[in-house]
């Protein structure tokens, strides 16, 4: 397969999977709200802060309000991370595909791309976000599940799912770290009924609340943390998604199981045997942030791998760049 082919396809997965997942982060914020509503614009400053580009919304928004928070994280056409941009490249990638990919998937990612175009230029649209970023998570899952059930899982599905699983790895863990950030600002309420509505909110951004209720009953923070960490059947998982994103690498590489040719390999490998052998409680002891912040770190140092290995570019791809900034 040709680089280019190979990259396109890479990042037309990994943007459709970073929309859907902003989507999460403002959908999460806006749960909290409903439970939570005194105080409400200082949940959104940390909501920009673990999306990496806090530097950039403040030189040109100043205060984190909802409605200049929405703005930049959806329809934000500057923002490169905005599910509106995240769409468009998305669009421009599967454009220079159009004979890898299936037809089905190409008209569900129109349609994607045409009901954002529309939500962008609805007037007052802002005021009126219930339910659009339902509308907008169902869309990432049609695309995803098309991609699977009309796809030929040969090598560029194999770069398709390792583009979706490792960003989808890397939100669920920001996820998390939402709920990190509003702790700091309310430590008080560990602990009280407020903190499981917290906890419940986490675990319904990342479609998550039925399937930790059947399998781990009563929410409580180590619970969610081993649930949305380390479990190894959960498709939203940090480490399910580790594990079929190590095993697609090796499909593409023809690399034998528990070997490693390059420097990607060998990242990966490492990050899924320390997730294999991590408890909840030495991550919870080693602290929640600072371990999703180095998971975050070996992310990035694992995608950059990949582009190094396989698409060689001499210059930065917009998602590398965008993988960088989110990093920081």
């Amino acid at each position: 397969m040709l680089s280019r082919v190979a990259d396109s396809v890479y990042w037309m997965s990994r943007y459709i999977e970073r929309a859907e997942n902003v989507a999460r982060f403002v959908d999460v914020n806006l749960q909290l709200l409903l439970d939570a509503p005194e105080g409400q614009d200082q949940q959104w400053d940390p909501l920009v802060a673990i999306t990496g580009d806090y530097a950039e919304f403040g030189r040109r928004y100043g205060a984190a309000t909802e409605s200049s928070v929405i703005q930049f994280l959806t329809f934000d056409s500057d923002n490169p991370n905005s599910i509106l941009s995240c769409v468009r490249a998305a669009r421009e990638n599967a454009r220079s595909v159009r004979e890898i990919i299936s037809s089905e998937m190409w008209l569900q990612l129109n349609r994607f791309y045409l009901m954002m175009n529309s939500a962008a230029q609805e007037p007052g649209g802002l005021d009126h976000h219930e339910g659009f970023y339902d509308e907008v998570k169902q869309a990432g899952h049609l695309f995803s599940g098309i991609t699977d059930a009309t796809m030929t899982q040969g090598e560029a599905w194999h770069f398709s799912r390792l583009g979706r699983m490792l960003e989808r790895a890397d939100k669920t863990s920001r996820i998390l770290d939402v709920k990190y950030f509003l702790l700091l600002r309310s430590a008080e309420d560990v602990g009280t009924p407020l903190d499981d509505l917290q906890w419940a909110a986490v675990l319904r951004s990342a479609s998550a609340f039925e399937m930790y209720r059947k399998r781990q009953g009563r929410i409580s923070p180590r619970g969610v943390v081993d649930f949305l960490m380390l479990d190894r059947e959960f498709p939203r998982a940090v480490q399910f998604c580790l594990l079929a994103a190590r095993d697609s690498l090796h499909a593409i590489s023809g690399t034998p199981p528990g070997t490693f040719r390059h420097g990607s390999e060998k990242l990966l490998g490492q990050l899924c045997s320390d997730l294999s052998f991590a408890g909840v409680d030495e991550v919870i002891q080693h602290g929640l942030h600072e371990y999703l912040d180095e998971l975050q770190t070996k992310l990035n140092q694992v995608g950059l791998g990949i582009i190094e290995t396989f698409f060689a570019f001499k210059t930065p791809h917009p998602g590398k760049k965008a993988a960088r900034s989110a990093a920081q």
